[in-house]
């Protein structure tokens, strides 16, 4: 047993979190978003357990390659898109799909002759204001690419929401009314539906979802009625203790004295820190299972190591079993104890980390 950490990734619990999505809009074709290493779950492994997806969500060009190179044969859309004529060659080659957000991608698009023709999904900027055609932009895009040759039909029209995690959000329902009044006297497919809209907005179940966070078992919601979704977490972060050792009261601990022992205390100390991905920013308090008892970090973050006070678990010997998030203790409740969000936290798992499929 090494006494570094791991990561440990239920497959089977992506496909019933897949099958989750399938009952919430059964009459919705499924993108599966896979960018990022799956969120740190394994781009080739997640593809492979899933792959009765209708296609899959990259960021760029890379990941898509390796998905096609390790034998997916899915749709694979590239949500980033190309810059140069290179990059939509080596797309096209590839057979990839691609977002097409700003004019300059147009422009290159109308420019360069394809050995075949294209799948398109034009986005439009409805309120995020990040990627997208402007509203008074996207008609006359849309009715250019329309004629072109290059490009496969129908064309797919998508958005993004930026609030959908906040429930009656009037940022939203503005979104969601542009958008509807954009495709009103179009008959294309269309997409919108992120986790949160999957979730919380039946009215977004339109030809094409795009569950990201949800698929790997969380709810990215903020506030709603809907929590019991029956989403299995997929990824189980663990290590070992590696050191235990009695601490006095008002004694400092770690870097920079950030916690004083409130009381004679037993210390145990972990084989993870933010080498390994573990937040820096995680808070005295921030929860810890050890053999299934919940203690509390304590102290800084070091970088391959992280110290617990073992109130709660007296017994606790060197060798054995913590857990910093998973199914028994919510990613969600580490994210909000470090000040981030539970994507950055599955995203930031280094390489140093173990991953173990079961």
């Amino acid at each position: 047993m090494h006494s570094g950490c791991s990561a440990h990734i239920d497959l089977s619990a992506i496909t019933h979190n897949f099958e989750i999505i399938r009952t919430l809009a059964p009459k919705s074709k499924i993108l599966a978003m896979i960018k990022s290493n799956a969120y740190g779950h394994g781009l080739v492994e997640v593809a492979k357990t899933i792959k009765n997806a209708d296609g899959f969500g990259v960021a760029c060009i890379d990941e898509a390659i390796v998905l096609r190179k390790n034998g997916i044969n899915n749709r694979i859309l590239v949500m980033r898109g190309f810059t140069d004529t290179e990059e939509l060659l080596i797309m096209n080659s590839y057979n990839l799909s691609t977002v097409i957000h700003n004019k300059h991608q147009l422009s290159i698009l109308l420019d360069t002759k394809l050995p075949k023709p294209i799948e398109i999904w034009l986005k439009v900027d409805t309120g995020m204001h990040r990627l997208g055609l402007e509203p008074e932009e996207f008609i006359k895009a849309y009715r250019t690419l329309k004629k072109q040759a290059n490009i496969q039909k129908p064309i797919v029209i998508m958005s993004h929401l930026a609030e959908a995690n906040e429930h009656e959000s009037a940022k939203t329902i503005q979104q969601l009314k542009l958008f509807n009044k954009l495709i009103h006297n179009l008959s294309n497919p269309v997409s919108i539906a992120n986790s949160s809209a999957i979730i919380d907005k039946a009215e977004t179940h339109t030809e094409w979802i795009r569950p990201g966070l949800m698929l790997y078992g969380i709810n990215p919601l903020s506030k709603t009625n809907k929590q019991n979704l029956n989403l299995i977490p997929a990824m189980t972060l663990k290590s070992q203790i590696i050191s235990i050792k009695k601490v006095k009261k008002n004694e400092a601990i770690g870097y920079g004295s950030t916690y004083k022992a409130t009381h004679d205390m037993l210390m145990g100390t972990a084989a993870i820190g933010y080498g390994d991905g573990y937040p820096y920013s995680a808070q005295n308090g921030t929860p810890i299972l050890v053999n299934d008892k919940k203690c509390k970090l304590i102290g800084a973050v070091s970088m391959d190591m992280l110290n617990i006070d073992l109130t709660n678990a007296p017994n606790t010997k060197i060798g054995e079993q913590v857990i910093l998030w998973g199914k028994k203790l919510s990613i969600t409740e580490i994210a909000k104890y470090s000040n981030t969000i539970s994507y950055e936290l599955l995203c930031k798992i280094t390489k140093r980390v173990r991953i173990n499929y079961c």
